[in-house]
């Protein structure tokens, strides 16, 4: 009994929550494309994804109680790719490969550079939601290592200086 009474105010929570936001009901028909199938998971956390610009707790446990997965499923999923993000993201972002290629190369420079210019550590976003800092352990562009990804344009063959060219156009002095 208890446990039904719990399903019953999750349910009732969810449905009040999705009410008034029509990405919910986008969500929902997306979902429904799918047919509810737990197997789509990744399909359906990148429409999220889309719809929300980050997944945060509440869609999580939305789409737990959609796809009857549990919690922990879904939120494992969202944090194992790097693709999905549980912040949110600045208006512009910057993924340092730090791959052995890029590594070996002075990526590690091209990062801290970044990090000094804009005052954030690797995950985090300035607070004026200007820039996002992340990295990626490869994003097979080997041959034009150091690479970074501006804005999802892949750059070849980085430098702190260079990269401090871009991202300056983007923050305020």
């Amino acid at each position: 009994m208890f446990a039904q009474e719990i399903k019953a105010r999750t349910a009732a929570r969810f449905i009040q929550q999705a009410a008034g936001d029509k990405r919910y009901k986008i969500l929902e028909v997306h979902i429904k494309k799918f047919q509810h199938r737990q197997d789509a998971l990744i399909e359906i956390l990148h429409k999220a994804q889309e719809l929300f610009g980050y997944l945060e707790d509440n869609v999580l446990r939305y789409l737990s109680w959609q796809l009857k997965l549990p919690a922990s499923r879904v939120f494992g999923v969202a944090t194992f790719y790097h693709f999905f993000t549980l912040k949110p993201q600045g208006e512009h972002t910057c993924v340092v490969c730090l791959g052995t290629a890029c590594y070996v190369k002075g990526a590690n420079e091209v990062l801290a550079a970044v990090e000094q210019r804009a005052g954030i550590k690797t995950g985090e976003t300035t607070p004026d939601h200007k820039l996002s800092l992340l990295t990626a352990r490869c994003i097979g562009a080997c041959g034009i290592a150091p690479a970074v990804v501006y804005n999802g344009t892949v750059t070849p063959r980085q430098t702190p200086e260079s990269a401090l060219a871009q991202i300056n156009q983007w923050l305020v002095p």
